[in-house]
């Protein structure tokens, strides 16, 4: 198609999105050469992001919403079988329909471990064909649904639009991808981008491949630190749609999804990439949550506030104070279902458990461009006291603010919960020895919530380094909406 019959579809579009849906025969009916309506629809498909399109069932096109995202997510129970036959097809193409079987199994399983093993060693992973298909099998599911629930938080709050232009930098084999398409569901139009250089990226390639027609996914096979957003160019998602390109692009999500303990200096590349966020953009950091990974989120995200705002879960309840305890809080969600191909893997195994893995639990920050936080509320100093000063409250009885940041942490006896109110130099924890309806509200609390402690008794645990707030039968606790 030449660059005037481009024009000329554009155009035509420009003025029917405003009167009717798009039919793309009507529009190829109005252009000069008459061009196919197969062509016409393909160019609307490439053009739609900045026409502000969506294609419907009926394959005609109608602007997206303006409205804010209203989300209907109540949860993930299990990873799609249409993802878990995707996955299937990869493997039977490598290995034959038996790949679970003999040799090719047994390699799996083999790779599978290496891969644990390496990560808990902290040593870098490298990525061939076999690797990422055996990462697929073990990490698709779990990263799958833990990238919703993340996300469903940006969400309740009415801080997506229907209109989103996402950068996801390490994104893998596809687990967030698919976890955000299917958030989004078909009505919202997304503009993704990803950045994996690794033999991921063919994974992620057939992944995406199952997407909708209103998920535009481009691959960019480059590493973190090589890959330069400012090489793209398009309309910048908060021009109007018609209004031509700006020279640059903005996006409204930067996701770095369980890759932050793979980078050199994740600081420096965090910054880096948080440059082309939208004025409204949310950076999203997502990490495992075994200690070093969720250590190094928390690192980042304090060293990247200055010029952003941490919207949550993590909170700043004292002006001018941060804290710079190690910081490892993580939020655990309901297990899946376990995938066919899992269960194929661990049927064969001495050891099935080893290739299970549908629990779903990460450590996350949502941080803005635009200063807005989950709870801005401050504490106040003439009733509160603050962590940062709880040496001098040993022994005594206390009221405080702080957010609970875990669940329950105790394997048995007293119910146990990491809190922070932003200010804290090591760990406090949160332990009811004595549950009563005035404090229930402590154990009920969901992952980030704001809780406001009354009378509650401040120990010095010398074993584990931090302080316990003994919640008993004198203390209140109150949910802070």
């Amino acid at each position: 198609m030449s660059s005037d019959e481009r024009r000329a579809v554009r155009e035509n579009a420009q003025y029917l999105r405003r009167v009717r849906p798009i039919d793309p025969a009507e529009i190829a009916d109005y252009v000069e050469g008459r061009p196919h309506p197969a062509v016409v629809r393909r160019l609307l498909r490439e053009e739609a992001f900045d026409l502000g399109l969506v294609e419907r069932a009926d394959g005609l096109f109608v602007p997206v919403s303006e409205e804010p995202f209203d989300p209907t997510f109540r949860g993930v129970e299990a990873l799609p079988d249409a993802y878990a036959d995707r996955l299937d097809d990869l493997l039977v193409e490598r290995w034959g329909p038996d790949w679970f079987r003999g040799e090719s199994g047994a390699h799996l399983r083999e790779t599978i471990r290496r891969l644990k093993a390496d990560y808990f060693r902290q040593h870098p992973v490298e990525y061939d064909a076999d690797v990422a298909l055996a990462y697929a099998v073990y990490h698709l599911p779990d990263y799958y649904a833990g990238v919703q629930y993340v996300v469903d938080d940006l969400g309740r709050a009415g801080l997506l639009g229907h209109r989103l232009r996402v950068l996801d930098v390490g994104a893998g084999v596809g687990g967030p991808a698919l976890g955000l398409h299917d958030y989004l569901g078909g009505d919202a139009l997304v503009a993704y981008h990803a950045v994996e250089p690794s033999a991921a990226a063919d994974v992620l390639a057939t992944m995406l491949d199952g997407t909708g027609p209103n998920f535009h996914h481009r691959l960019h096979r480059e590493t973190a630190e090589a890959f330069d957003p400012g090489t793209l160019r398009g309309t910048a998602r908060r021009a109007q749609a018609g209004d031509g390109d700006d020279g640059g692009v903005e996006f409204d999500l930067v996701l770095f999804s369980n890759v932050l303990s793979e980078l050199d200096d994740p600081v420096a590349v965090v910054r880096r990439y948080a440059e082309f966020l939208a004025d409204d953009g949310t950076l999203v950091l997502v990490e495992p949550a075994d200690r070093n990974t969720s250590i190094t989120l928390r690192a980042v995200e304090r060293a990247v506030e200055d010029g952003l705002t941490v919207w949550g879960p993590t909170v700043r309840l004292w002006p001018g104070e941060r804290p710079t305890d190690r910081g490892w809080s993580f939020t655990r969600k309901p297990d899946l279902a376990v995938p066919p191909f899992q269960r194929r893997l661990a049927d064969g195994a001495t050891d099935p458990a080893a290739f299970v893995n549908v629990t779903v639990q990460y450590s996350y920050s949502l941080l803005r461009a635009d200063g807005r936080r989950r709870i801005d509320r401050r504490a106040d100093p003439r009733r509160h006291a603050k962590m940062a000063e709880m040496e001098s409250h040993v022994t005594d009885r206390v009221d405080l603010l702080a957010a609970k940041l875990s669940h329950d942490l105790a394997d048995d006896g007293h119910p146990l919960f990491a809190v922070s109110d932003g200010s804290e130099a090591v760990s406090h924890y949160a332990v009811v020895v004595r549950e009563t309806a005035l404090n229930e509200p402590l154990v009920r609390a969901d992952f980030g919530d704001l809780l406001a402690f009354e009378n509650v008794l401040v120990l010095w645990n010398d074993d584990e380094g931090a302080y316990n707030l003994v919640v008993d039968e004198r203390t209140v606790v109150d949910r802070v909406a």
